[in-house]
Parts: structure tokens; C-alpha cells; sequence
């Protein structure tokens, strides 16, 4: 048995033995402080059910009942009314919802279902308007009273088998669980004592005991995670210097004029920030989040400006090669009479232009380095590098964004020279929910750029959902191409590889721009561009569209950023169902870039509950801050953050879109005991070992703190 005895192994905890020691494995549960750290998903509360006779009007109450009848009435001016109908020991309770047909597809007759809400008196019977809905498992049937926490299962595990697992492991072994949080920070929070906590959870008397428990546990947890952001904050302002770069008025005035257009407010705004980073002398690490075509690059382009005339280098990164060539033609063009030597660093350079480039950027004689990711590998050595510009990575994370602030760690041979990091800015035209402001990018300060610059029309958004529709779409789309504009048609996929359907609607890239150029659009110049495509032919394809050469490109989503042709004013997503809410904003961001009013036209049959909300979420609004809030609250963070691929945050138990008030409670305690110096207090210690214990390794945070 291993010396601590929180990490025995879970088939010896009482009740559990190999056999179901091997099931919830399943669930991740090794070890005796797994379970205790295993909060259920909610709680059945069967303390305050309340007989029909009892019942009072406009008072919050629950009832207990059998699912009965189930049904959709039609009511005037096209609502409908979906009505649930409970027998609750021989008298009849209803449920009512208006315009939610989805939540009949919920229920079955002969369910045991709880509808809490505050009832009313209609026809002589109670009833209930959108109640909140908790289903009785079977095995909780015989049950009238107490409170049943509800855990996460798996095949083969029995809930009333977990509740007996996670009671006996949190009898057992909670004392044994450390108190990391001093008794007044306790008291001043309303916490309770952590082994008072996890009994609470998995042995509550009361909701209310089980609120306060499960509030303690995941307090702990996001305020943990807070404090390794504030120290790690504190570390990059007391011991991390980067060049001094001040912006004189000269300075200011010669940069503004090369762009053709006046800076709106929320640009000059951030540029006062970013330019009071540049001129501390302390490293910046700042994020920059734009809404779609409030002009981000521009702010950007400043920056690298500054960094230039203070006699540093600057690089600027981009995700995808397509999107570092378009930052690069519009460095082109606002730098056109300028000096800056700059060069374009990718995948399609010879290897002698590779060794000269190289050459040049070591030697400082090129000051701006456009490219992708490629720009920070081993043999790209730097002469002066002051900024460090990444566009669109907002799906980096603490962990990899330290690789971008340490840029500059290697790249010199000069050792003789003082260690400085360069300012590092990222930069996203996806508003990110501001939960994910407070945790995947908690580290960094946040300038937010929300107002459009004067005269950009609202694009207009309509969901087409039937055949008679997407006739009449096609015939406003070839109407336009005679007025001259250019059309986006996008697609979810690019060839065979993940076919599910076909039918007029669906298809791959390929299969739609075979289908539009011997059909709908078969008179018009139609291209195709996808990620597939070798880097050369997708090049010439976007410049022919971009010059006007081709009408109608059909893509994937690589012209989901950076891609500007202003004569381009309508969209066709085909699927829109298969695009996240905030990818479908940053699509339609391409179009209506000039004079004339844009169209975004959504195909899609999808009928389900999710489907149809992000549709109309989109429809109903342009401004991208609230559609990243919606789309968070549809997907959760995992979606939003791309984290299948880029790695989950490294939370034990909270849940950000569950969470975000615990949260924000968490960041406020996190950030006045950092600065307020309160955190180096001898009571705090086991708390800062366990932040470092925790999190340590991943921010780079000395034992020091």
C-alpha cells in the first residue's frame, strides 16, 4: 500500500474490489482521492416535493408525478404549445412550453419526472410554464426523501452502487485531504472546511449542503489556476525586461500616414495600450481580440512600426501560408514608399533563397519577417528581435504561448548581450467568451476592439431550409454576378473522405463546384480553392478571384481569415449546420469588405434543437462578441478552443460554461491576494506549494513563486 493513504488504489476502497475497480478505471478513477474529487453532475432532491393539494400559487415548488400524456397544440399567429401532463398520486399537473416543440422528443409516457417552478392555477388545474425538469432513474424509485447526488456512470455501473462507493471513500479518507485555505480567507468567503466539503457532496442532508460542498471543491480549483495566472503575471513584471521602444509624436504622425484611412477610436485606444507596453520596458504579453473588420491587422501593423523605428526587427506569424500572404500583400501595400526591408519567409522559397533570407534576418539587415509558424524553428536566428506578432492563434494556450515569449532565448549568438524578451501580441478577429478570457488567456492583458470603421454595411443573414428556397437563393445569386459582384460558395469538406449524405444540398467542394459549373452558375467563371491543393495553384486561384478573374470560388474554410476582395458581397455556406456558430461569424466577416451591401446565405435542412439556435443565433445578430457568448454557451469550451487537438485547460472538476460566476469570484480573490502581497504571508504557503505542485511546470513558475 503506498505511503499516502489518499492514493490507495481504488479496489480497495470498501465496496469496490478488482471487478469494479476495472469499471471505473473507465471514468479515469484510480485512486482513493479520485473519488473524492468525483463531483456528481447534479442532485436529486426529494427533500422538498410537494403534494398538488399543497400547492401555491406563484411560489417556487416541486411536484412528483408519472408522464401520462404528451402532445403539441397549435395556437394562433403560427405559435405552438408543447404540454406535458403529470399524474401526481390521482391529480394532474401540467407543463407547458411555447415554441420549444424539441423538448416533446424528452419525454415518455409511464417516466417519473420532478417539474419545479412556480405554479399557477389555469382550468381548474395547476400548471407549470417552462418548469425545470429532473427524470427519477429507476433505481431511485423507491426513494421519497433526502437528497441523491447523481454521478457520471459507465457500463456497468449502477448509480446506487456509486453513491455507496464515493460515501464510503469520502468517510474513509476526507480527513486525510489537506486544508490548503487559511480559516479567515475561509470565513470571509463563506467557505466550509474541505473535509467538511467533500462530505457535503457525497453525504448531503440538504441542497443547501450539497450547493455549499460542491461551491467549495470547485472554488478550489479555479482559484488554484487563477493564482498560478496572477503569478506568473507578477514574474513577467518583475524579471522579464524587453527593449524599450517609445512612440514619439513624430513617430506617430509618420506611421499614421501611410495608411489611407483615420484609426476609429477603439483602434487608437488599443494602440495607446500597446504603445505604453512597447515604451515600459517590461515584456509585453498582450491579446488583441478584434470583431470581424474592426481592423486588427492595422493595429498591428502599427506596432510593428514602432518596434521598427526604435531600431528592433519584427515578426509577424500566421497560421496558414494563405493568410500570411495576404498580411503580406497589405504590408506590401501600406509600405510601398516605405524603407523597411522585409521579406516573406515560407515553404516556397528555394533553399538559396532560404539561405540568403536567413542570412539577411541574422545580419539585421531585413527588419519585418512575414511567415507562418516557420519563422520561430531552429536555424531562424535573429539580429534584434524586439515584437512578435501572432494572428490568429487564439487556440494556443499558456503552455504554447510561452514557446512565442521565449523566441528570442536562442536566436542570438551575441552572448555577451543582456537577455531580453520580445514583445510578444496576439491577435484574433474571433471574440473569445469572456470565461475564456479568464482562463486560457487569464496570463495575458486584453485590449478589445468592438467598434467597425464608419460606412461598413451589416451583412444581411438568412437561413434557406427547403428546395424552394435554394431555387430562388441561386436565381438572387446569378443576379448579382450580372451586376458584376463575386460570390463565396463554402463547404464543410473537401473530397470523399467523411461522406455521410448526398443529395442537391451536401457535397464536398469538388462535388459542388463540379455541380455549379455544369448547372446553377454553369455561365459564370467559377474556381476552387481547399487546403489540399498544392500552396502554388491555391495561390493563383485566390489572386484570380482577387483581381476579378473568377466570379465564384467554391473553398473550404481557408477563407475563413484573412482574405479581403471588396467586390465580394455574397456567401453560400452549404451545411451550415456542420460549422461552429463563431467559425460561421469569421466566414461571413469576408464578404461586404466595400461600398456594396453583403449576403450571407445559410443552406441547411438540420432541424435539431442545436442546429436551428445557432442558425438563429447568427440571423439574428452581427455583432461577434455576442455570438462568441452564444456559441459558448451552445458548445462549450472544447469546441471553441479547438482543444481535440490543442489540449483540455487543466482544470480538476470546473466546468467554465457551468462555472463562469464561480469563476470570476475565483479571479478577483486570486488577483487581491497577489497584489496586495497578502499571498507571500507565512498561512498562504501550503497554498502557493499546491498552485506550484499544480501548475507549476506548465507557467514556468519558480518555487519562488
Amino acid at each position: 500500500m503506498p505511503d499516502d493513504p489518499l492514493q490507495t488504489p481504488v479496489q480497495f476502497v470498501p465496496g469496490v474490489g478488482p471487478g469494479r475497480a476495472k469499471l471505473l478505471e473507465k471514468l479515469r478513477l484510480r485512486t482513493a482521492e479520485d473519488l473524492l474529487w468525483y463531483l456528481p453532475r447534479d442532485a436529486l432532491d426529494l427533500t422538498e416535493v410537494t403534494a398538488v393539494r399543497d400547492l401555491e400559487s406563484d411560489k417556487i415548488q416541486t411536484v412528483r408525478g408519472i408522464v401520462v400524456d404528451c402532445n403539441v397544440r397549435e395556437l394562433s399567429h403560427g405559435r405552438r404549445m408543447t404540454v406535458v401532463l403529470l399524474d401526481c398520486d390521482g391529480q394532474h399537473v401540467r407543463g407547458t412550453w411555447f415554441n420549444q416543440t424539441w423538448v416533446l422528443k424528452k419525454f415518455h409516457e409511464g417516466e417519473t419526472v420532478l417539474f419545479s417552478g412556480k405554479p399557477k392555477r389555469r382550468g381548474g388545474r395547476w400548471e407549470l410554464s417552462h418548469p425545470r425538469i429532473q427524470w427519477i432513474e429507476d433505481d431511485e424509485q423507491a426513494v421519497h426523501a433526502g437528497v441523491l447526488p447523481r454521478y457520471g456512470l459507465t457500463d456497468g455501473l449502477k448509480m446506487h452502487d456509486m453513491r455507496r462507493i464515493t460515501r464510503k471513500a469520502a468517510e474513509k479518507f476526507s480527513h486525510l485531504v489537506p486544508e490548503y485555505l487559511p480559516k479567515q480567507f475561509r470565513t470571509e468567503h463563506n467557505l466550509p472546511h474541505i473535509t467538511d466539503a467533500i462530505m457535503q457532496v457525497h453525504r448531503p442532508k440538504s441542497m443547501d449542503q450539497f450547493d455549499a460542498g460542491t461551491h467549495r471543491i470547485i472554488f478550489d480549483d479555479l482559484l488554484e489556476f487563477q493564482l498560478g495566472l496572477a503569478m506568473r503575471r507578477r514574474a513577467w513584471k518583475a524579471f522579464e525586461s524587453s527593449p524599450c521602444m517609445p512612440t514619439s509624436t513624430k513617430v506617430d504622425a509618420r506611421i499614421r500616414r501611410l495608411f489611407s484611412f483615420d484609426f476609429t477610436e477603439g483602434q487608437n485606444q488599443a494602440v495607446r495600450e500597446i504603445s505604453a507596453d512597447l515604451a515600459s520596458g517590461r515584456s509585453m504579453h498582450r491579446l488583441l481580440q478584434a470583431d470581424v473588420g474592426a481592423g486588427k491587422t492595422a493595429i498591428g501593423i502599427y506596432a510593428i512600426l514602432v518596434a521598427i523605428a526604435a531600431g528592433y526587427q519584427a515578426v509577424l506569424m500566421a497560421p496558414t501560408e494563405l493568410l500570411a500572404l495576404q498580411h503580406w500583400q497589405t504590408i506590401e501595400e501600406i509600405l510601398t514608399h516605405s524603407q523597411v526591408q522585409r521579406i516573406l519567409l515560407t515553404g516556397n522559397l528555394t533553399s538559396a533563397q532560404r539561405i540568403t533570407a536567413l542570412a539577411d534576418i541574422q545580419s539585421g539587415n531585413v527588419q519585418l519577417i512575414v511567415g507562418t509558424q516557420a519563422v520561430i524553428q531552429e536555424d531562424v536566428k535573429f539580429s534584434k528581435l524586439g515584437l512578435a506578432v501572432i494572428d490568429e492563434q487564439q487556440k494556443f494556450g499558456v503552455m504554447q504561448r510561452a514557446q512565442f515569449a521565449a523566441i528570442d532565448r536562442l536566436k542570438s549568438d551575441d552572448v555577451d548581450r543582456p537577455r531580453q524578451l520580445p514583445h510578444v501580441l496576439v491577435m484574433t478577429a474571433t471574440p473569445i467568451p469572456r470565461s475564456l478570457c479568464l482562463t486560457q488567456f487569464g496570463d495575458l492583458d486584453i485590449t478589445t476592439v468592438k467598434q467597425l470603421p464608419p460606412g461598413r454595411q451589416r451583412v444581411v443573414t438568412s437561413r434557406v431550409f427547403d428546395a424552394a428556397l435554394r431555387s430562388r437563393a441561386w436565381q438572387f445569386v446569378r443576379d448579382r454576378l450580372r451586376e458584376g459582384r463575386q460570390v463565396y460558395v463554402v463547404c464543410p469538406r473537401v473530397g470523399e473522405e467523411s461522406v455521410d449524405v448526398v443529395d442537391d444540398l451536401v457535397g464536398s467542394a469538388e462535388e459542388v463546384f463540379s455541380r455549379l459549373t455544369a448547372g446553377e452558375l454553369r455561365e459564370f467563371r467559377v474556381g476552387l480553392v481547399h487546403g489540399q491543393m498544392d500552396r502554388q495553384r491555391r495561390a493563383k486561384e485566390m489572386e484570380s478571384f482577387r483581381k476579378g478573374e473568377t466570379q465564384v470560388i467554391v473553398c473550404t474554410t481557408v477563407v475563413e481569415v484573412g482574405v479581403d476582395v471588396p467586390n465580394a458581397t455574397l456567401m453560400i455556406i452549404q451545411q451550415a449546420e456542420r460549422f461552429g456558430l463563431s467559425q460561421l461569424h469569421q466566414l461571413r466577416g469576408r464578404i461586404s469588405r466595400g461600398i456594396f451591401q453583403g449576403y450571407c446565405l445559410l443552406f441547411s435542412e438540420a432541424a435539431t434543437e442545436d442546429a436551428v439556435k445557432r442558425l438563429e443565433a447568427l440571423e439574428a445578430s452581427t455583432d461577434g462578441f455576442k455570438i462568441a457568448e452564444a456559441d459558448f454557451e451552445l458548445r462549450g469550451p472544447g469546441d471553441i478552443l479547438g482543444t481535440r487537438q490543442h489540449g483540455q485547460l487543466p482544470l480538476r472538476v470546473a466546468h467554465l460554461l457551468r462555472d463562469q460566476n464561480v469563476l470570476i469570484k475565483a479571479r478577483k480573490s486570486a488577483l487581491r491576494l497577489i497584489e496586495s502581497g497578502e499571498f507571500d504571508d507565512s498561512e498562504f504557503v501550503p497554498l502557493k506549494i499546491r498552485v506550484l505542485d499544480r501548475f507549476g511546470q506548465m507557467m514556468e513558475l519558480s518555487k519562488s513563486g
